[in-house]
């Protein structure tokens, strides 16, 4: 599995401190983005939240998905959340350490009370003395919040004090990438009641141990409620792992509602992605389930089509620079702006979700600007089926004969694809397995490069030598999300 050491340093531990009137929480910055360039530890917000304990129990479910592994959860994470300035809000993002949860606390403007909130994202500290404090929060006391270093901070340090080393990877970012993607598709399946949530909630099964709970699960709307069901029906959601969920008990007893999210299902469907949503005063607290707890998001393939193409990189380079940190932003007053169809912009805003450069808000249905303070690029450098791709069309592997296409592995197998209305499909294993519903394979995938031309500047592409097998799991190594290999 590769991944690198991510340097991440504050000029201070964050720390939640009494002060006259009430109590003062700081989270401290790390290197990020902004307007106006990178900066070391960019200030977004100072000022008041309005519902301090429900914010303190959001905060704490976000940190507690950054440093979990849900599957093989005796192997620890520990992975600081991203927050991200919209001008109109705050968010906190985090990816659990097995791939598979993706979890985002929006914090509203009405969840807000005090100065302009600030454009950017960075890494926030959130250490074991924090959480520790924010969950012996027992009152609604004031609670003024500074999200960036004080103006004494910045005059009188020289430089970080607090750094920390952390693992990061490859299938971690790429699965920033697919969750926006994935979530893109969803579409709002029930809202039960604060009281209905609360009970279905707590009657979930607890964890095996490995993430599992038995497999996928399904759920269908029942008056103001949701009831289980055994099996995919029209109108069903699925909730594979359902002890994932975990992190919304933080919140429960400041929910006012719960929202169900997932894509459309019919009967034979099989495990799918879901979004839960708890509603809380001012802010809104969503995770995102993978389709099985023993695989992230990172090898469901749907940005791998907007991968291949050169048309959405040069689209994509357009389209970033008419973002300007919004927190919704319009396809359609881009495809304005920018003279670009409305499928060829969301061509584009999946190909700079690829770079952790915008994400989704289900609640909304709309992208939102940030950038991840990663070396994000190496999700696309890095896609094993993307290299595999590349590097059977570099080799000349791909013949084309109107509506087929042959690609030959180096080890002599012939694999055919075949070209119907634009659906892609392939004589391989990977696609007798799963059908187009981890994205296209790499032999498909290479297929579509060679007829885009898109292998005509891949000159200086991989060599074939190292590429990876052309037999087993497309994934390779980075199928499961303990890391280990797929059978």
């Amino acid at each position: 599995m590769t991944r690198s050491l991510q340097a991440v340093a504050y000029t201070r531990p964050s720390a939640l401190e009494s002060a006259p009137g009430g109590r003062r929480l700081g989270l401290e910055t790390s290197r990020g983005s902004t307007p106006r360039g990178t900066e070391d530890h960019p200030r977004f917000f100072a000022g008041f939240l309005t519902s301090p304990q429900a914010a303190a129990a959001g905060l704490l479910a976000v940190a507690d998905v950054a440093a979990a592994r849900y599957y093989q959860p005796q192997l620890r994470a520990s992975l600081d959340p991203v927050v991200t300035g919209n001008g109109d809000r705050l968010r906190f993002e985090s990816f659990s350490g097995c791939g598979g949860v993706y979890a985002r606390l929006d914090v509203l403007s009405r969840g807000l009370d005090g100065d302009e909130i600030g454009h950017g994202t960075t890494n926030v500290d959130v250490n074991n003395p924090l959480r520790e404090a924010l969950s012996r929060i027992g009152t609604d006391d004031p609670l003024h919040l500074r999200v960036g270093p004080d103006e004494m901070a910045v005059t009188t340090l020289d430089g970080p004090v607090v750094e920390k080393k952390v693992p990061l990877p490859d299938r971690w970012l790429r699965g920033f990438a697919e969750a926006q993607v994935t979530a893109a598709g969803f579409d709002l399946r029930a809202e039960p009641s604060a009281a209905e949530a609360v009970r279905f909630l707590r009657s979930l099964p607890r964890g095996s141990g490995r993430g599992g709970s038995g497999g996928a699960q399904w759920v269908v709307p029942a008056g103001r409620g949701l009831r289980p069901t055994t099996r995919p029906v029209p109108g069903a959601v699925c909730l594979p792992g359902p002890d994932r969920l975990v992190a919304l008990q933080r919140v429960l007893r400041h929910a006012t509602a719960l929202r169900v999210y997932g894509p459309p299902v019919t009967a034979g469907t099989t495990a799918k992605a879901c979004a839960w949503e708890a509603v809380l005063p001012g802010m809104r607290l969503t995770l995102t389930l993978s389709p099985d707890a023993s695989r992230g998001f990172s090898g469901e393939g749907g940005v791998l089509d907007a991968l291949a193409t050169d048309e959405a990189a040069e689209d994509a380079e357009l389209i970033a620079v008419l973002l300007a940190w919004e927190p919704r932003v319009d396809i359609g007053d881009l495809a304005a702006a920018s003279g670009l169809s409305a499928e060829r912009v969301r061509a584009a805003l999946v190909r700079l979700g690829t770079s952790g450069r915008v994400g989704y808000d289900t609640a909304e249905a709309a992208y939102f600007h940030r950038e991840l303070p990663y070396d994000a690029g190496r999700a696309e450098r890095h896609n094993p089926r993307l290299r595999s791709a590349l590097a059977l069309v570099a080799a000349g592997a791909v013949a084309l004969d109107g509506a087929i296409g042959t690609v030959t592995a180096d080890d002599g197998h012939v694999h055919r694809v075949r070209d119907d209305g634009g659906t892609l499909s392939c004589s391989c294993l990977w696609w007798a397995t799963y059908r187009g519903g981890r994205g296209p394979c790499k032999h498909a995938l290479a297929v579509r490069m060679a007829r885009r031309g898109a292998g005509a500047g891949q000159g200086d592409g991989p060599d074939p030598a190292s590429r990876p097998p052309t037999r087993g799991h497309e994934d390779g190594p980075d199928v499961r999300v303990d890391g280990s290999e797929g059978r």
